[in-house]
């Protein structure tokens, strides 16, 4: 039984190489999307030839896809959201022909993961990630000069006011319903080519500018696999995304989701909650450097079993480097490394 080590990787333009990642001790897997197709469309299989040959020819296993995005049309229950299952149905066929094992999507409105500053500077002088929610406050999404990280901002002005007029008239239990149809729809197929999905949490785990969010919980991850109870209906467990609330046991709940064989996917990433409780910043992988308890976490992965892949997360800008924020490769290396060093010395304590 192990965890596998895997990387994020953004393509050709990443600053940070496959040869880079390679010399991680233990790095297992790339974790890669085709990035030129534009949502709900299907991935041409020359694209994924492309992006397999490429990484087995680094040395790393092609397994992992983060991520095939969802498009709006399906979570919003719109008419025109079977052509979309359909395709998202042969993108799981295709990526499964070319050996991927896990897929990563998340069924967040709107924006991605959300940040409301890049490059905040923590006291050793890295900087990183951070969420502050007076920032978030003083916001509006549709004066048009929103720009945050983790949202598509392909979006005009205009359509972006349609698409949150089209959700202003959605209830969560609507979002619920609409998530079941998309499930009910792909894992299916997903079964049929031994392709586990694994949905990511809301990033941050609220409500943002009123649209609604539903994978924030315990009990919402509950109802969640319950929707469609397979063991390819699972978790991509992403430690800050749930871990920026305090009302989430982050220890007991990964812990409860391996033991039911549901965590597919796990994403490695250290917050420090602020005193009001209202925002976060993202710290270096290290216990004592956020609110997480990165040992107990691994631990809980161990003694439950967990052999599925795993990447360290959003790491800081250290050491002068410069590229795409939160991922940088010095910080995101010396996390992999963290995380390999707690799992080699749980692994041989517990024999």
């Amino acid at each position: 039984m192990s965890m596998k080590m895997s990387f994020r990787w953004y393509g050709d333009d990443d600053p940070v190489t496959l040869t880079n990642i390679r010399q991680i001790p233990n790095m297992y897997s790339i974790v890669t999307a085709v990035y030129d197709v534009p949502v709900g469309e299907i991935w041409s299989r020359e694209s994924i030839a492309d992006l397999k040959k490429k990484t087995e020819d680094a040395g790393l296993a092609f397994e992992v896809i983060e991520s095939v995005p969802v498009h709006e049309d399906i979570k919003l229950g719109k008419d025109t959201r079977d052509r979309y299952i359909e395709n998202y149905k042969e993108n799981i066929r295709r990526l499964g022909e070319a050996g991927v094992k896990c897929i990563c999507y998340n069924f967040m409105p709107v924006f991605d993961w959300t940040r409301t500053q890049l490059d905040h500077e923590l006291d050793d002088k890295s900087t990183s990630l951070v969420y502050y929610q007076e920032q978030v406050e003083k916001m509006d999404p549709l004066t048009g000069e929103l720009s945050l990280p983790g949202w598509d901002s392909s979006y005009t002005k205009e359509s972006l006011k349609e698409v949150f007029d089209e959700y202003s008239k959605l209830t969560e239990e609507d979002l619920w319903a609409n998530l079941k149809y998309f499930l009910e729809g792909i894992i299916p197929t997903a079964e049929e080519c031994d392709v586990k999905m694994a949905i990511h949490d809301d990033d941050p785990c609220w409500s943002i500018f009123g649209l609604p969010r539903i994978i924030t919980d315990e009990k919402n991850l509950d109802r969640f696999l319950k929707l469609v109870d397979s063991k390819y209906n699972g978790l991509t467990f992403c430690t800050g995304s749930l871990g920026c609330s305090c009302k989430n046991d982050i220890v007991k709940m990964i812990a409860k989701y391996t033991k039911m064989g549901r965590v597919h996917f796990v994403h490695m990433r250290n917050v420090k909650i602020l005193e009001d409780g209202k925002g976060f910043e993202e710290r270096a992988h290290y216990s004592e450097c956020g609110s997480l308890d990165m040992y107990a976490i691994m631990k809980a992965l161990y003694d439950n079993g967990f052999d599925g892949y795993i990447r360290p997360d959003h790491g800081r800008m250290i050491w002068g480097e410069t590229g795409r924020p939160g991922y940088g490769l010095y910080d995101r290396a010396l996390g992999a490394t963290y995380l390999n060093g707690l799992w080699e010395a749980i692994t041989k304590a517990s024999k």
